[in-house]
């Protein structure tokens, strides 16, 4: 391997040990997926105007849609 490949992979691994979210070689789709499942759900929580619209789509207040969003972070499924 070159010294840049090996520092690719250097950066990669520390990247990966720094940051949950980005997984790492193990990494199975389950796994994956729960975690772009709650960085979706995180998002929607953390920006309000876009919680306020998946409230307003499902006829839910704020407060419970929140909520509902905490939940499935706890547990995806």
């Amino acid at each position: 391997m070159s010294s840049a490949a090996m520092n690719v992979n250097a950066q990669l691994e520390h990247l990966q040990s720094k940051h949950v979210g980005t997984g790492h070689a193990d990494t199975n789709k389950f796994e994956w997926a729960v975690n772009q499942h709650r960085d979706t759900y995180a998002s929607l929580i953390g920006h309000n105007t876009l919680l306020a619209y998946s409230a307003v789509a499902e006829n839910e207040s704020i407060g419970r849609k929140k909520f509902e969003l905490m939940e499935k972070m706890l547990q995806p499924w």
